[in-house]
């Protein structure tokens, strides 16, 4: 497990490089990553420069490629942050932008950008040992530079709590965190912003009645329940659990202990005599919960997944700005809009998900000699771009593409292809899904990158056919693999 001493030690000189360019009047850009991890790691950035007087604006972009570089060359701001994206292309920055760039991320890079980083202009946790696939997310590294400005900005320790779980980290033992999360969140919770406890890991735990909650939870999938709100309610019904309270729906945080081994047991049943989901599904269901303590009660940010929820939902439609605003505190008409923007999200997705499934030739799986179990989705005509990573994520918690290696592909608005690829859930594959993406789209004059469980990449459609024969050759090549298999996120 990594190791954050050597990080401080490079925040020293790279916050005085920050702080040389606030206090000459630039005017700063931050380019950010339009999911949650993006969105927060952005506004951690931009509020910590802020208190210190900066001007600077925020904006998100799907991914970093040659056009947007270009773009950031003729836009005219003195200074550029580049947060949650730009991995492996610190040459690319260099050239367009000379010596006006940061980049603060955590995808995994290539040896030679780290050797070749003298100017210390790339702070990612790979360069110091951190496994930035658990161990940080673009948000915490966003915090770490900003708690090394100043330590009053440790009042956003919370922002990089909820950075975290949107981007899947809290891969320890019952949903806990690993190597500078926990570091993090220690700060978060001596500071009484953060408040962890042991429970049942429902989506809407804060805002939906229970039964609800119960149907939307896709992760952990249970076959009868997952999507069917009648069901859930009726199985809770017959269980004899008290739903309503004075005539008000009771979300699932508004329930005792003893309600909530009984609120177990009833699915457990189920699952025992009509799913075929594993019975093993109810130790999945149960894990650490991290509670915003100075959000409102039944809000929608007070549950650090459900906030993350809301911000990678304002990214993928589009309306990156709210989610901004929002991590940056305004819980008014932001807020408001924030939840309208989360309904259309959740319905959109729900439509891509059940016509992928019920559109058969949308799938294609193969079992192949190498021991690789692919399976590759076309989302082309269906899947909006910026909506492929939340697609991909919910594919795969599938129980039917359980244990593959995913890779989901739509065709871009530019003509492009682009493709999100996750180890599915139960995938004990040692391919390193970053490695991959980076060198099959770079084989095919394109980008891509990430971590060993979760990866994108932007390709020219014309080379579509040479790109999947390099990765069906690259998912079983010992060259683009991690040591150890990674946890299934």
């Amino acid at each position: 497990m990594g190791d954050s001493t050597r990080l401080v030690q490079a925040l020293k000189p790279f916050c005085e490089k920050l702080r040389s360019v606030v206090e000459s009047g630039s005017e700063i850009a931050i380019i950010t990553h339009l999911d949650a991890d993006g969105i927060t790691s952005g506004s951690i950035i931009s509020l910590a420069l802020a208190r210190m007087g900066a001007r600077c604006s925020v904006r998100t972009v799907s991914d970093m490629n040659p056009s947007v570089i270009e773009k950031m060359k003729s836009d005219g701001h003195d200074f550029y942050v580049i947060t949650d994206l730009g991995g492996g292309m610190a040459a690319n920055f260099r050239k367009a932008l000379g010596d006006r760039w940061v980049v603060i991320d955590h995808h995994q890079i290539p040896e030679e950008e780290i050797l070749t980083d003298d100017a210390g202009q790339v702070l990612n946790a790979w360069k110091f040992g951190i496994d930035g696939g658990t161990e940080i997310s673009a948000g915490g590294m966003a915090y770490m530079v900003a708690s090394a400005l100043d330590r009053k900005n440790r009042d956003l320790s919370c922002i990089a709590i909820v950075s975290a779980v949107g981007d899947r980290q809290d891969q320890g033992d019952k949903k806990s965190f690993l190597g500078v999360n926990r570091e993090i969140l220690e700060v978060a919770k001596s500071a009484g912003l953060v408040k962890v406890d042991l429970d049942i890991m429902l989506t809407g735990r804060e805002t939906r009645p229970l039964h609800e909650a119960l149907a939307f939870t896709s992760f952990p999938y249970i076959d009868g329940l997952t999507w069917n709100r009648d069901n859930c309610h009726a199985v809770l019904k017959n269980a004899g659990i008290k739903l309503k309270d004075n005539g008000r729906w009771r979300v699932p945080a508004e329930f005792s202990q003893e309600e909530k081994s009984a609120i177990l047991e009833a699915i457990a049943k189920f699952v025992v005599t009509s799913s075929k989901t594993s019975a093993s599904v109810i130790d999945d269901l149960i894990g650490n919960v991290y509670t915003l303590t100075g959000e409102d009660k039944r809000s929608q940010l007070r549950d650090a997944r459900e906030f993350a929820t809301l911000l990678n939902a304002c990214g993928r439609i589009g309306k990156s700005g709210v989610g901004v605003a929002i991590c940056m505190g305004d819980r008014n008409a932001m807020l408001t809009a924030g939840e309208e923007i989360n309904a259309e999200y959740r319905t959109t997705l729900r439509t891509y998900i059940s016509t992928i499934f019920s559109e058969k030739w949308r799938v294609s799986s193969s079992d192949d000699s190498g021991g690789g179990r692919v399976a590759i989705v076309n989302g082309d005509g269906l899947v909006a771009e910026d909506m492929l990573g939340a697609v991909s994520s919910l594919l795969s918690g599938s129980p039917t593409l359980a244990g593959r290696l995913l890779f989901v592909r739509t065709l871009a608005q530019d003509g492009s292809y682009r493709f999100s690829s996750r180890k599915a859930l139960g995938c004990t594959s040692n391919a390193n899904l970053g490695l991959i993406m980076r060198h099959c789209a770079e084989q095919n004059g394109g980008t891509g990158g990430g971590h060993a469980a979760a990866a994108g990449c932007r390709i020219p459609s014309h080379s579509i056919d040479s790109f999947l024969a390099c990765l069906r050759s690259a998912i079983n090549d010992e060259k683009f693999a991690t040591t150890a298999a990674a946890t299934p996120t």
